[in-house]
């Protein structure tokens, strides 16, 4: 990492689009940093993909965002974080810095005095069970229940999420129980700030609800500037590839992504 330079950009990858969350996190509080987005669209979701397959697509696009010149790379889905963090950062620490959209929220978490936590996610992601594994690592005696809830990605991406048929969808998740005693829910999945605020009501205020967004955006800072990589001038224009194009994809980046955003295709498979 000693010949990196400030201007390098931030690559940040999920297996969609639903990442664009935490890259428009990093673009609103760290403004003068370029980003370089990759979706694989090819292969969404990858909450039913094996963590082999997985690990297999995260080292195609890790090596696509180095050719790209890449300072750091936010793998910012959470199926690929529990998959292929370890064999990335193995692979790659020499090349450019990394950050993983789990353990800043586990980190958060474990701050906190609470007794008893949920986590929902992807089926990938509760199967690898690291939110548990790590939680309990830092708080041997907190109650951790977690839950795979593989119809809100597919929901969010068709833009049911304000309507009728997401609040049934949330209720009959979150009425399990499960989660009548916690004390704080993770939203374990990049798609899931976009219905923070559904969920926040379901609890009436009695749970404390955490995504991954501002404690993620807070890791890029604060490890760019130990590097002294933080980009003191204006960045270039943002970047946006997925690997596979369709208009519905486009015309969905808006739910995620604040801004107007032109995907382009680019078939690294």
């Amino acid at each position: 990492m000693s010949s990196a330079k400030k201007n390098q950009p931030i690559g940040v990858f999920d297996s969609g689009i639903g990442g664009l969350t935490v890259a428009n996190a990093i673009s609103k509080q760290l403004p003068k940093e370029e980003i370089i987005y990759f979706g694989d669209t090819a292969h969404l979701p990858y909450g039913d993909k094996s963590a082999d397959a997985i690990r297999f697509y995260c080292l195609k696009i890790v090596k696509f965002l180095l050719e790209k010149k890449c300072k750091m790379i936010v793998i910012a889905c959470n199926s690929a974080s529990t998959a292929a963090d370890k064999v990335l950062i193995d692979l790659f620490k020499d090349q450019a810095l990394f950050v993983n959209v789990v353990d800043p929220l586990i980190d958060a978490i474990a701050d906190r005095d609470y007794k008893s936590v949920g986590v929902i996610a992807t089926k990938a992601t509760i199967r690898s069970d690291v939110y548990r594994t790590k939680l309990l690592e830092k708080k041997p005696k907190l109650k951790v229940d977690s839950m795979a809830t593989p119809l809100l990605v597919p929901m969010i991406e068709e833009g049911y999420f304000n309507d009728n048929i997401s609040e049934a969808i949330i209720s009959n998740y979150l009425s399990d129980k499960r989660f009548q005693s916690i004390e704080a829910l993770l939203l374990a999945c990049t798609h899931y700030p976009l219905i923070r605020s559904h969920i926040e009501l379901f609890f009436d205020g009695k749970v404390d609800v955490f995504d991954s967004t501002d404690v993620v955006v807070q890791r890029v800072k604060e490890k760019l500037k130990a590097a002294k990589l933080l980009n003191t001038k204006r960045a270039n224009p943002h970047q946006f590839f997925v690997s596979d194009f369709t208009k519905s994809f486009e015309e969905t980046t808006h739910i995620f992504y604040k801004e107007k955003i032109k995907l382009e295709y680019c078939p690294i498979w």
